[in-house]
């Protein structure tokens, strides 16, 4: 069986470490854990490997954010996988830092990288990891708030939710998206 893990997020340095970048931060940490290494690839940064007996495309798309569909759609296709077998790891300001939520579809809720999936593939039936980013920011400050980094009281929570994403991650695949939403949905972290 054929897995696609996509992190969101835009490369470059000015975007390391923010809240806009925690997908690729969630699969750069599942790719170290198992022993697998980013290359570049057609419209994203790609690691292939085998876990548990399952084929894993794990990508990182290389088009920022709004586009994100496109390489999506690309290595949909190349690896052959059914959306059931599509993960989407994104940051979202709805939740509270204290929260991630998994979901077999739903709407983009305004999150632009989501909105480029969801007109790309043509349906919103896909799962997806919601890493809470918390709405701190005054009107008009999203975009600010999204791309700024973590600050060093909210670091040690977020590592910690990092690790949980990835265990997340791992039932995914092995025993599957329901299961899996009945754990990783009742979880609260705290500071």
């Amino acid at each position: 069986m054929k897995f696609l893990l996509i992190g969101l997020g835009n490369i470059g340095e000015d975007y390391v470490y923010t809240r806009h970048n925690i997908g690729f931060d969630v699969v750069d940490a599942f790719a170290q854990k198992h022993g697998g290494l980013f290359g570049v690839g057609r419209l994203a940064h790609v690691c292939e490997m085998k876990w548990k007996g399952k084929k894993l495309t794990i990508i990182k798309p290389t088009t920022y954010m709004n586009l994100s569909g496109k390489s999506v759609k690309y290595w949909m296709e190349k690896e052959s996988v059914a959306l059931e077998q599509l993960l989407v790891i994104v940051d979202d300001i709805a939740l509270p830092l204290s929260r991630i939520r998994l979901r077999s579809s739903g709407s983009s809720a305004g999150h632009n990288g989501l909105r480029s999936i969801e007109e790309t593939l043509l349906t919103d039936k896909y799962p997806r990891l919601r890493f809470g980013v918390g709405n701190n920011f005054p009107k008009g400050g999203q975009a600010d708030f999204v791309l700024s980094r973590w600050t060093p009281e909210e670091s040690p929570l977020v590592k910690r939710k990092i690790e949980k994403c990835v265990e997340v991650v791992e039932n995914f695949i092995t025993i599957g998206i329901e299961r899996t939403m009945n754990e990783a949905n009742k979880l609260e972290f705290t500071l």
